[in-house]
């Protein structure tokens, strides 16, 4: 098969490009995508399943303030970037889809859903992707599937976004979910990705990125990514939590722990924080119990302790101090 190279340049408003193809086996990530909106939140995201070795490495694409990319089939990876660098300058999901598929020898055997913050869509599945394929767009999204072992994948991946209520990851899960209830893939299921990002870019790529988790090879990728999603929102208190110490907010940092620790109740560095809190807040009755079960399951945590005073992380007297150090 032959893989196209696209040289874009821009001269004001005039777009030229120069198309060069060579010989080079082009990823087979026949599969099933999302690219959505949340309308209140602004966030953009792109989310995919395949039966193929870490398929978010090739598929998804995002950058806040510009749009997400899903690009699959036999894929040509170049209309990620080229696709965001396309709206970023200005060009809708439909005019830079459309400049790329012009200019692909190709764009028969592509698949692929271009989205701008606006939540504009545009999508395309080439004649010959292999059946069953086809997309389905809406309001804020487009799914897209090729290879599937029903025609029905889409439509059920629709219908579920437009009908969960939640965050834009909880929407994106269920259309992945609704896939796999359809049967999914023909061949089955290996890797899945999920990539969110803000829909107005801070300028801070740290703060721009929202979540961005792959499980590159599993026998339930779906059900794996539902649990890293779950523990991304953990973390996220956590994350808050520990702003919130920084700030001296005690009372604070323990709620947001304690969000935490419900969602991840197992991690013992989640209990361990809440406790350290309930000790800040003078709540020695309910610290003493959860860090006795803590020290007994590992006793680093108890060394970790002491040190966390040096750091005015932890603000107790030396002798309750003590007292925590006898647990």
């Amino acid at each position: 098969m032959m893989k196209n190279v696209f040289f874009l340049f821009f001269f004001g408003s005039t777009l030229g490009v120069f198309s060069q193809s060579f010989k080079k086996s082009e990823p087979f990530t026949h599969t099933y995508s999302i690219v959505a909106r949340d309308s209140v939140t602004g966030e953009i995201g792109v989310a995919v399943q395949s039966h193929w070795f870490s398929v978010g490495s090739v598929v998804t694409y995002g950058k806040a303030g510009v749009g997400v990319v899903a690009t699959q089939s036999l894929v040509n990876p170049s209309y990620g970037p080229k696709g965001l660098s396309l709206m970023e300058q200005g060009l809708s999901p439909k005019q830079a889809l459309d400049a790329l598929l012009a200019n692909d020898s190709g764009e028969m055997y592509r698949q692929v859903a271009f989205m701008n913050a606006n939540g504009e869509v545009s999508t395309h599945t080439g004649s010959l992707c292999i059946a069953e394929s086809g997309h389905k767009k809406g309001k804020n999204f487009s799914v897209q599937a090729n290879m599937m072992l029903s025609n029905t994948v889409w439509d059920a991946m629709a219908k579920a976004f437009e009908s969960t209520k939640g965050s834009l990851s909880e929407r994106i899960l269920a259309a992945l979910k609704a896939a796999e209830g359809e049967k999914g893939d023909i061949r089955g299921k290996q890797s899945a990705a999920i990539l969110i990002v803000k829909g107005k870019a801070t300028g801070n790529s740290w703060e721009d990125t929202i979540m961005d988790l792959r499980v590159e090879d599993s026998n339930d990728p779906i059900a794996e990514l539902e649990r890293l999603i779950k523990i991304h929102r953990a973390y996220d208190f956590m994350n808050q939590g520990d702003l919130a110490m920084e700030k001296g907010d005690s009372k604070m940092a323990e709620e947001l722990y304690l969000k935490a620790q419900t969602l991840f109740p197992e991690n013992l560095e989640m209990q361990y924080w809440y406790a350290i809190n309930l000790l800040n807040n003078k709540d020695f009755e309910r610290a003493k119990p959860i860090l006795t079960s803590i020290f007994k399951k590992d006793k680093n945590w108890k060394t970790l302790t002491s040190r966390l005073v040096k750091s005015n992380l932890l603000n107790i007297s030396e002798k309750d101090l003590e007292a925590v150090m006898k647990l």
